[in-house]
């Protein structure tokens, strides 16, 4: 019998990704084969997502989809977040699931696989049951970024969050270990790794390393090949003036600020139990921009959060313009089960919350592409990222992979660093064009304070 072929749809953020690609080399060493379509796979798979309502339904609509285009022979796999935290609910839910799987049995899924699929490999060495965080994953092909995932969990008591339900608490792995797969990604090809964890900038506390992400940066910084390291997501209490020297100082980690901020209003925050208020996040701000005043910031902000008034968002829409971020996210406050946010007083009607939403969203698109159009006429780098219908797209140090907006270039190969002029700035983009040899330099630009 030939191997049978997986088809994989991941959901969610870089973290469900990087456990994809982990799942992806797991069940590729075990034998496992995999399709270039859906129609024609075995077992067709779905790394769910379930960190907000809208999360889970886009969950649901994949699986039935998925359901539909599969042949009538082939398995069914759920696995992820939503098979985490509501693994019962998705098997009533969705009797046409032949297998649910949650995030602490993914050392599991080969046998379960092998079961749901009567398979009985020859002369094939298997692994045994391994943590999933500590696997060496396999990133996507054609691609010169990759994520490396350096701690799984967070420890944090946010009010409206679920996932330590789904993650439970963090737990970081070993600087060696982490190095050992960053050279792996680079000898890969990869050009660009991004650090990521549920609470990246608490990384370290509970393996007892003092240096924590700081000295974690330091150590990977001569990681041969190695040209950009990237940070995602950093909670504020977690921010020290170590980590921002580091930040701005190693030449290896690009200056992009993922702040985790949620709101201004410190009501709102003292309910989310997170840290700050209007004065201390635009005081954050601001000594970033001291420190390097080409530093990219960018936030996300739940909207509606139970009590927000019409106060707290003209007090966010302020902020907003005042202290112009590059990139800003807002995402409508999500009841989660379990969390204490859900049984507050003060729920803030969807329409209501909507609306607050939009009316955010559009002034950040107004001050995003203000700040693209300041660095029009001004020399970069940038990583070329793929061809787009016969286009070079890329990134500089200011956009980070799948969220932000994008530089469209003249020219450039896939995998290479291309000096250029921006030329053009229309809503999140930039255009710019490739310099001749005669006018690149090998430091692009930077101003310092």
């Amino acid at each position: 019998m030939p191997a049978p072929t997986i088809w994989l749809s991941t959901l969610g953020c870089a973290k469900n990704q990087v456990d994809s690609e982990k799942i992806v080399a797991m069940l590729s060493e075990a034998g496992y084969g995999w399709s270039d379509t859906p129609e024609e796979a075995d077992v067709v798979m779905v790394n769910t997502c379930a960190f907000i309502e809208e999360a889970r339904a886009e969950s649901v609509e994949v699986i039935l989809d998925l359901e539909d285009r599969k042949r009538s022979d082939a398995h069914a796999v759920v696995i992820g977040c939503m098979a985490q935290r509501f693994g019962a609910e998705v098997e009533s839910a969705l009797p046409e699931v032949d297998l649910v799987l949650g995030i602490d049995r993914y050392g599991e899924l080969v046998g379960a696989l092998d079961r749901l699929t009567e398979w009985a490999p020859v002369d094939l060495r298997r692994r045994p049951v391994m943590d999933i965080l500590h696997a060496i994953g396999r990133p996507e092909p054609d691609l010169p970024y990759a994520y490396l995932k350096v701690a799984e969990g967070c420890d944090k008591p946010c009010t409206f969050c679920a996932i330590p339900a789904i993650r439970g608490k963090q737990r970081s792995r070993r600087p060696v270990e982490i190095r050992e797969e960053l050279g792996s990604l680079v000898a890969s090809g990869v050009r660009e790794v991004v650090l990521v964890a549920q609470d990246l900038a608490a990384y370290g506390r509970d393996i007892h390393a003092p240096g924590g992400l700081p000295e974690l940066l330091e150590f990977l910084r001569d990681v041969p090949g190695l040209d950009r390291l990237r940070l995602l997501y950093l909670h504020p209490r977690e921010i020290s003036e170590r980590l921002l020297a580091e930040m701005t100082c190693n030449e290896i980690v690009a200056p992009y600020f993922d702040l985790s901020l949620q709101h201004v209003s410190g009501a709102l925050l003292r309910k989310m139990k997170r840290p700050g208020n209007l004065e201390k996040h635009t005081a954050l701000v601001e000594r970033i921009r001291d420190l390097d005043p080409d530093a990219t910031l960018r936030s996300s902000f739940i909207v509606g959060f139970p009590g927000e008034t019409d106060q707290d968002v003209d007090a966010l829409a302020d902020f907003l313009t005042d202290v112009r971020l590059d990139w800003a996210g807002f995402f409508p406050y999500s009841a989660e089960p379990g969390t204490p946010a859900a049984d507050m007083e003060g729920q803030v009607p969807r329409d209501r919350m909507m609306e607050r939403l939009r009316h955010l969203s559009s002034l950040q698109e107004e001050v995003t592409e203000s700040r693209n159009a300041g660095w029009l006429g001004r020399v970069d780098r940038v990583l070329v990222d793929q061809i787009e219908d016969g286009v070079p797209v890329g990134r500089s140090h200011r956009q980070a992979p799948e969220i932000d907006g994008v530089v469209r270039l003249d020219g450039g190969t896939v995998g290479e660093w291309a000096t250029v002029e921006y030329t053009a700035a229309f809503g999140p983009d930039l255009e710019a064009t490739v310099l001749p040899p005669e006018r690149r330099t090998h430091h692009v630009e930077r101003r310092t304070s």
